[in-house]
């Protein structure tokens, strides 16, 4: 059995964290967030203790590790909002720790790099929550387009992704709506899609912004074996209307040479089984999570460009 500690214990995310160290047979001793409405924790670790101000977090931890033999802390494992990542990942390797943290890892390249170096001089792992590499149907699709490829190594595939999960005002308010601390809409919701179609598709080669705003972020990608259209967007207004008739505040769909890519059930277990390959020592690091990284990055830094050429047909209801 392995401690855990858990910062953002009161997010969205959590209870899937909480989850899945309960399901892997490992003990949560310590939790943190600055919101107390943490009554989840009785579901699963009543007896774990749990702080809102940081540093009393970190005295606490900190004493497991000096006087309490076989009571520290194994694996911190990173819930809170994305700005606050590269720290929180620094904490961990502290304590002497191994960290387990959601998308997106950190918000810019250059903070991989230090964070490796950090991670030599603890000899401690970072693991980055990708678990949508670890789904069935995207597994199948991998195994898909790897069997296409030997037949045809000409092969490039046309890919169209268009996600739209509908946020109410609150959105722009909270930390999700400024692009400093998130990094906008193409890392805040979109970041595991792109690792997921490097994952399949290969190397990025370019990398073309569309459309940049508060609410939507669109633009064209290629890989080494895709060329991808995509569009991402939290305005219920470019719910196609087959999805407003029905009530439904989120779409998803991908598209690969024409052919509708269904991978919308299978979840629940995910993080679960994400824990179950970090606990045998087979997590997605540092190197794992670079491409995608690189490409939220270089998006936010690019100039719009004009819709010409290959652009999702949805950009072109977006008011200027």
């Amino acid at each position: 059995m392995k401690n855990f500690a858990l910062l953002g214990v009161g997010g969205y995310i959590a209870p899937r964290h909480l989850k899945a160290i309960k399901e892997t047979g490992n003990n949560l001793v310590a939790a943190l967030d600055k919101n107390d409405y943490v009554g989840i924790m009785d579901s699963f670790f009543p007896h774990a203790d749990f702080f809102t101000e940081f540093e009393r977090f970190d005295r606490h931890v900190e004493k497991l590790r000096r006087k309490n033999a076989g009571n520290e802390v194994n694996y911190v494992s990173i819930c809170t909002p994305n700005y606050l990542h590269d720290s929180h990942i620094r904490f961990a390797l502290r304590i002497h720790a191994d960290a387990i943290c959601e998308k997106p890892l950190v918000l810019n390249p250059w903070n991989i790099n230090a964070l490796q170096e950090i991670e030599e001089e603890y000899g401690k792992k970072i693991n980055n929550i990708l678990q949508l590499r670890l789904h069935p149907s995207i597994i199948e699709l991998k195994h898909k387009v790897k069997q296409s490829i030997q037949d045809n190594p000409d092969k490039v595939f046309d890919v169209d992704l268009t996600y739209i999960t509908s946020r109410g005002r609150w959105y722009y308010t909270s930390w999700k709506g400024d692009d400093a601390k998130s990094g906008g809409i193409a890392t805040n919701i979109g970041v595991h899609f792109f690792d997921m179609l490097s994952y399949i598709f290969g190397a990025v080669q370019k990398n073309v912004c569309h459309v940049r705003n508060a609410d939507v972020a669109a633009g064209y990608l290629e890989f080494k074996y895709a060329r991808v259209r995509w569009f991402l967007s939290i305005n219920a207004e470019y719910l196609p209307e087959v999805a407003k008739e029905a009530g439904q505040a989120t779409f998803r769909s991908i598209t690969v040479d024409g052919e509708q890519f269904e991978f919308s059930g299978g979840f629940t277990d995910l993080h679960t089984l994400s824990y179950t390959e970090i606990l045998a020592g087979r997590g997605f690091g540092l190197d794992d999570v670079r491409d995608c990284v690189e490409i939220v990055h270089q998006f936010r830094e690019s100039r719009q460009a004009a819709l010409r050429g290959d652009y999702h047909p949805l950009c072109s209801k977006v008011k200027p």
